[in-house]
């Protein structure tokens, strides 16, 4: 039987490491991973990694390496030697900026003795209103040999068309604030058209009651496994 933890990734939005430990083990039941953005990463650097995993998560990266061949190859090969899960390229950079990224990742976690990490491509942010770029930007995922790519959940289809996994961030609660994201989708909707993982953000972490948000999540979540076709 499918576990709805392993599709569900908690987003870590904090500056603090003491902070994101504390709030992670309050619904760990729930999640089988944890995010670590931009904002906890500049706070605590790898050491996020360390203590996220030494509290038995999976660790995403979201880092969305942007720069040139070079450059994000380089960050890649050290992350993945770090031992992350998950890492994500954003694909306005081009097939060659996200395939350097890749292998850089493949490498780094072999050279380490790591198992293989998810590479995915960022395509249209879920607060961009704009889908124009989209299908040029999974077009760039599939041709750099990403396992999949971050998207919303209306964009599941179009990225299983691809063959391509699905990390979908902006899920909301029906009938719950949808805050800066402009194209939000519910956790039994996006898991109904096939998404692998959701970015559960401030959903459950805003919420008064943590606990009984990841609970009515991980229910909803598990309803639609049953209901999507295989």
């Amino acid at each position: 039987m499918v576990n709805p933890r392993d599709h569900l990734a908690l987003a870590l939005d904090v500056g603090d490491l003491d902070a994101a430990v504390a709030v992670a083990q309050r619904v760990q039941p729930w999640f089988g991973v944890a995010k670590v953005g931009f904002e906890l990463y500049a706070e605590a650097g790898p050491a996020a990694f360390d203590a996220l995993r030494d509290k038995g998560f999976r660790v995403f990266a979201d880092l969305k390496l942007h720069d040139i061949p070079n450059t994000v190859g380089r960050a890649a090969r050290v992350l993945g030697r770090r031992g992350v899960d998950f890492l994500n390229f954003h694909a306005a950079g081009g097939v060659d900026m996200v395939r350097a990224g890749v292998e850089g990742l493949a490498e780094g976690a072999r050279d380490a003795g790591h198992p293989r990490a998810v590479a995915l491509a960022v395509t249209v942010l879920t607060s961009d209103r704009s889908v124009d770029a989209r299908d040029e930007r999974m077009r760039v995922a599939r041709d750099a040999y990403c396992d999949g790519v971050v998207c919303a959940g209306t964009d599941v289809d179009a990225a299983r068309a691809l063959s391509l996994r699905t990390m979908v961030p902006g899920i909301r609660i029906a009938g719950g604030d949808a805050h800066d994201q402009a194209r939000v989708d519910t956790p039994g909707g996006a898991i109904e058209r096939g998404a692998d993982w959701l970015v559960i953000g401030r959903a459950v972490t805003g919420a008064d009651d943590p606990e009984h948000a990841a609970e009515e999540i991980t229910r909803a979540v598990a309803e639609a496994l049953v209901r999507r076709p295989s």
